[in-house]
């Protein structure tokens, strides 16, 4: 555990550099001055009569950045809060987070943009960006202001929760939206195949008795959206992909050089729908838990450069929200916690996925998709760095939960990996410390 008292001028002395850009991984020291980083030196030991955090053990990588969040903040405050969401993202190793529009009311006004924007300047533990709505009210019908929306500080446009299901209304997003260099973040699947549905269409819906999702409807929907951002031109982000199908559409798009980027997430990319064959509520997200071979798809397509990034979709629900039955819970769990330490075990330790690899993915390409600044290692930048013990053997137990809600399935879990902390801008955040009972 690192005790450390914020200075204005610091060495981080003998880590393991993690550098996203350049793809290596080498044994370095970092000297922070007044909340930039000053210089890298490829060496473990400097002269100095500055202090210096002695970081031999730990690797040091650029603060990760989640360009896919729900912060519930304005309207959801009892699932969580601009404070407890960040208070999360900073102990999972995140510096910087992109917070969803489907608020109450929903963000599709510069008015709430500048609410959120002014909550964070207040409380947030982390940079936070705003992602606004496509739609006002998320209804799929009116497209927003967007030069308005921009220019009150939106990076991103979506409609996230639910898809945009009229081709033109999509179509007239995409070409308005390119006037004024946004991405548009789909949320894709077919509203019609998966109305009622609870998990994948597979062999566990038929044995559990649930309705399922089959995996057309999202294959479909990012099929229109890839061709409607062939049409306009415009920047498309498939969020949270989950099946094979998909990843081959996003590869092919890819390929033909349309302006397409694509995420998954941890539980997508280390979870199947096995796991629910005991009706856990907090195993149910959207879109649902896939097959092995979809789950083989998907880190296939991070290690080929495919899917770009890797975003948490943190989707906090209170208890009581949960503790239903199946068909009656929402769907959804939280993950900024955990996401470093489940990647890194389930993925990193058995060679599925290379160290440097899911740094890239958690740092420097998100933050091309959205055109953030942050996310690489050099000097001039913020000092925005995690620091990680990536042998250390914990277990993420209820009481470390920074989240306001505590609906994820990796209660109890076992892991190789832990966070230690983030500096933001050179102050020192444990993620260890402040546990709550």
């Amino acid at each position: 555990m690192i005790t450390w008292k914020d200075k204005r001028e610091f060495w981080i002395m003998g880590a393991k550099l993690a550098d996203p850009e350049a793809g290596r991984l080498r044994t370095g020291s970092i000297l922070v001055q007044r909340g930039r980083i000053e210089d890298i030196v490829w060496q473990r030991e400097v002269e100095t009569d500055l202090p210096v955090l002695e970081a031999d053990q730990y690797l040091v990588a650029p603060g990760f950045i989640d360009i896919h969040v729900h912060l519930r903040e304005p309207g959801y405050e009892e699932k969580e809060t601009i404070a407890t969401g960040t208070a999360a993202a900073a102990a999972g190793g995140f510096t910087a987070v992109a917070c969803m529009a489907n608020t109450k009311p929903a963000i599709d006004d510069p008015s709430v943009i500048e609410y959120v924007n002014k909550k964070a300047e207040q409380c947030a533990n982390c940079r936070v960006y705003v992602i606004a709505a496509v739609t006002k009210g998320l209804e799929g019908k009116v497209i927003n202001e967007y030069h308005l929306l921009k220019e009150a500080g939106a990076v991103a446009l979506s409609d996230d929760g639910k898809h945009v299901t009229n081709s033109q209304v999509m179509r007239s997003a995409l070409e308005y939206a390119g006037m004024f260099g946004l991405t548009v973040i789909a949320h894709c699947e077919d509203a019609f195949l998966v109305s009622g549905s609870q998990i994948n269409e597979s062999f566990t819906s038929t044995r559990l008795g649930l309705k399922g999702a089959p995996a057309a409807a999202e294959e479909i929907a990012v099929s229109r959206d890839i061709r409607l951002a062939q049409l306009t031109g415009s920047r498309l982000h498939v969020a949270h992909v989950s099946t094979a199908g998909a990843v081959d559409l996003v590869k092919r798009a890819k390929k033909k050089g349309l302006p397409v980027t694509a995420e998954a997430t941890p539980h997508h990319l280390t979870m199947d729908d096995s796991l629910l064959m005991d009706y856990n509520t907090n195993l149910k997200v959207n879109p649902p838990l896939r097959g092995v071979d979809d789950m083989k798809a998907l880190v296939a397509a991070v290690r080929d450069g495919t899917i770009d990034c890797i975003a948490t979709d943190h989707a906090p629900h209170n208890e009581i929200d949960k503790q239903v039955e199946f068909d009656q819970a929402p769907p959804g769990m939280i993950g900024l916690q955990t996401a470093f330490a489940q990647l890194h075990t389930e993925l990193v330790l058995c060679g599925a996925l290379d160290l440097v690899e899911l740094v890239r993915c958690l740092t420097v390409k998100p933050a091309e998709v959205l055109g953030l600044p942050g996310g690489r290692l050099r000097a001039g930048d913020a000092a925005d760095l995690v620091v990680i013990d990536p042998r250390e053997e914990w277990t993420f137990e209820r009481a470390m939960v920074r989240s306001k809600s505590i609906n994820t399935p990796l209660l109890g879990k076992a892991f190789t990996g832990r966070v230690q902390g983030v500096f933001l801008e050179g102050k020192w955040q444990s993620a260890i410390l402040g546990e709550r009972s």
